[in-house]
């Protein structure tokens, strides 16, 4: 049974971490601007004792280091301090100080997760071996991960393999889902740029103006998943600005397109890259404009270890109850920085429940659901307690 004691420590350690949630989610901060952030989770980290806490890894990054038993093994366990440049619709007392920048993604309630199994297993121990805590920088444009890595992450503060999770709207509070290879998308960003000649909206046949050709190229950019490529294959193509320097009574001579696109093969991404030039170099001869077409890559396609998804599973079924637990029917198109960490260890991504009624992510009434913050810091202590098991 469980003590009245035991009761009211996990109370205090929610409200605890509702607090710094909310501090968190009040305050938020974009990519590589972290700084009051960094020193909030650095200040606690030291607080509860870790036998390390290194600043500035990667620009804004935190390494927590814990040691316990003598085991050399070690894990990390990673959380993301980004907010995102959105204006907060919400209403809640804590909604963002910041104009134009909040936490749109839940970063703040995956900072708060990992600070509380942090300072659980400060205060509890239960495994052999070594706990890295990687609060990581500007994971939204998928610049963080790099950072910390270039900053000689591997070498300084090395570990055995590495486990992160998200939160997600749409699944139930307290409910876990992963799957073992391929679970988020590459993410690739393209910019075009259509120019021609400009005019009077009255003669638009003095001139070469670019907002049909630029109309006629989004449209067709359409046909690169639906008509050229496998549809067996998963591929999405999405045109999310179309920018002109024209005006109400003035045909525009420059315009922009920018958007992303999204896919789990270098092969498919390398045919949409292929397909998009010729569609738009084609379309701009058409209507006697040119074109310059940029496109990079920005997220690698996220692949989960079999073996450690199996553990991550098992650990989440520990924490949280077997059936609360699910192997994911397949992979989402979103993309996670996360998986530049598995170039160089193996590792786990899980998706936490935010609730059946949450907003979207990325949407400006979006907040993270407090009530999922136990769950989170259940399944990291549960899966440290697994992975580095105490010999009997």
């Amino acid at each position: 049974m469980t003590s009245k004691s035991t009761l009211l420590a996990d109370m205090v350690a929610l409200r605890d971490m509702i607090s710094w949630r909310r501090d968190l989610h009040a305050h938020p901060e974009f990519g590589f601007e972290e700084r009051r952030t960094a020193a909030f989770v650095a200040d606690k980290l030291r607080e509860f004792g870790l036998d390390e806490v290194a600043e500035g890894v990667g620009g804004t990054g935190i390494v927590g280091t814990l040691r316990r038993g003598r085991s050399e093994r070690s894990i990390a366990l990673r959380a993301d301090m980004d907010a995102l440049r959105i204006s907060e619709q919400g209403t809640h007392l804590h909604r963002s100080r910041h104009a134009g920048t909040m936490h749109a993604c839940g970063h703040d309630g995956h900072t708060a997760m990992l600070l509380g199994a942090a300072r659980q297993l400060a205060a509890e121990g239960g495994f052999d071996g070594t706990v890295r805590f990687l609060f990581q920088p500007a994971e939204e444009w998928g610049r963080g991960a790099l950072a910390m890595l270039d900053d000689r992450l591997m070498e300084r503060f090395p570990f055995d393999e590495i486990h992160g999770l998200h939160n997600l709207p749409g699944l139930g509070l307290g409910r876990l889902e992963t799957r073992p290879g391929p679970i988020m998308s590459a993410e690739d960003n393209f910019e075009i740029v259509l120019t021609g000649i400009g005019g009077h909206a009255a003669r638009p046949h003095t001139g070469s103006e670019v907002l049909v050709a630029a109309c006629a190229t989004v449209m067709s950019l359409q046909t690169i998943v639906s008509r050229r490529l496998d549809p067996t294959e998963v591929g999405v193509v999405s045109v999310t600005e179309l920018i002109t320097d024209g005006t109400r009574n003035a045909l525009p001579g420059r315009a922009r397109i920018l958007g992303d696109a999204r896919s789990f093969r270098p092969e498919i991404s390398a045919e949409i890259e292929r397909q998009m030039r010729a569609i738009t170099e084609g379309t701009a001869r058409a209507y006697g404009v040119t074109a310059e077409v940029a496109y990079t890559r920005e997220f690698v396609p996220l692949l989960n270890d079999p073996v450690l998804t199996e553990e991550a599973l098992a650990a989440a079924a520990a924490a949280l109850g077997a059936d609360a637990v699910a192997v994911a029917r397949a992979p989402m198109t979103g993309s996670e920085d996360f998986a530049r960490f598995l170039a160089h260890v193996p590792g786990c991504f899980v998706f936490l429940g935010n609730g059946e009624g949450s907003a979207p992510l990325h949407n400006p009434t979006y907040d993270f659901d407090d009530a999922a913050l136990p769950h989170g810091v259940a399944y990291h202590v549960a899966l440290v307690r697994r992975r580095l098991l105490v010999p009997s």
